[in-house]
């Protein structure tokens, strides 16, 4: 396994992460078994970042990494993102990012994951009623009483990023990067390789869209996408063109369109760390087997051919969600 160091204050993980959302409803109905087997075989194959979340299932998700890490513990980084407030019927409420909400998730993650400490905490967006400096200024309390051990950021733009940072290391921002979804190169990755902060990059194969394996009427019912823009009737037939675009130079290579687009990101720098949300073994597999692939000039010249940036039709999420992303703001 590679490794790449997170930012210049931050751990040296695997260069591949998993992230185990789709292990709790997100996409449909998941298998508890073999959701395990697929950690425990991420471990065994040297994978040692591991991302949730605690509004993940409602904690479902914690307590499933929970029971997959008894005994496995040192062997992972383990990366929380925190803050959302959900109903019991799932309805999103925005985000809590006040000190004392800060430290009682923190408390709970804790319980859930069977854990003394948490590797990376990071909040899941910016809570616009609360200074991001006040909760930071709450995790970094976390931080010295040995809770966490690092402070993460997800979904912010620069001027967060820097605010943040002035307050305590920011050694990670966790956001969306995939050959679909590229609006960070803009102007927030510029600020983060400024300040040595890391990349983590979940969503690499934008939900399966480009994975190459997703089909018009593969949606289960409770699957999320059904309501994604990117997969809507109106975008979709587009967005699948570029798929079989980006299929073609995989089946030159020898390789599937999945690690193709993995092997993308893994190129755009050692300071970004790709989160793949593999939730069977099979498909687990197939994003390692990105870890071998080597792009030329030539190789990556051709991928933007067939995918320049914004070639993608429909936004990453609805257009309550996306008002929810600081990282989308104007300017940033």
């Amino acid at each position: 396994m590679d490794h790449r160091t997170l930012g210049t204050s931050g751990p040296v993980a695997s260069a591949l992460g998993l992230g185990a959302m789709g292990m709790s409803g997100a996409y449909g109905p998941s298998d508890r078994s073999e959701s395990i087997a697929t950690v425990h075989a991420a471990l065994e194959a040297g994978i040692t970042l591991i991302d949730t979340g605690d509004f993940y299932g409602m904690g479902h998700n914690e307590m499933l990494l929970g029971e997959a890490l008894k005994g496995r513990r040192d062997n992972a980084v383990l990366s929380v993102k925190f803050g959302a407030q959900r109903g019991p019927n799932g309805a999103w409420f925005g985000f809590d990012g006040r000190p004392a909400a800060v430290k009682t998730a923190l408390a709970y993650t804790l319980e859930r994951l069977g854990v003394d400490h948490i590797d990376i905490y990071r909040p899941a967006r910016l809570d616009p009623n609360v200074p991001i400096e006040e909760t930071v200024g709450a995790i970094k309390d976390m931080i010295d009483a040995g809770y966490v051990r690092h402070l993460g950021l997800s979904e912010v733009g620069p001027e967060t990023i820097r605010r943040a940072n002035a307050v305590h290391p920011v050694v990670d921002l966790q956001i969306e990067y995939s050959l679909i979804s590229r609006s960070m190169e803009r102007a927030i990755l510029p600020v983060t390789r400024e300040l040595g902060i890391g990349i983590t990059a979940y969503g690499v194969l934008s939900r399966g869209l480009i994975s190459g394996h997703w089909s018009k009427g593969g949606l289960a019912a409770g699957d999320f996408r059904g309501h994604s823009p990117r997969f809507s009737a109106e975008n979709v037939d587009h967005n699948l063109q570029l798929v079989e675009k980006l299929r073609d130079i995989a089946a030159d290579k020898g390789i599937s369109v999945a690690q193709l687009a993995i092997a993308w990101v893994l190129a755009q720098g050692s300071d970004i760390v790709p989160v793949i949300g593999a939730r069977r073994r099979d498909r687990l597999t197939e994003a390692l087997g990105a870890l071998d692939v080597v792009l030329t000039e030539a190789d990556l010249s051709a991928i933007e051919g067939a995918v320049p940036p914004d070639a993608a039709r429909g936004e990453r999420y609805q257009p309550a969600q996306m008002a929810m992303l600081d990282s989308e703001r104007t300017g940033a």
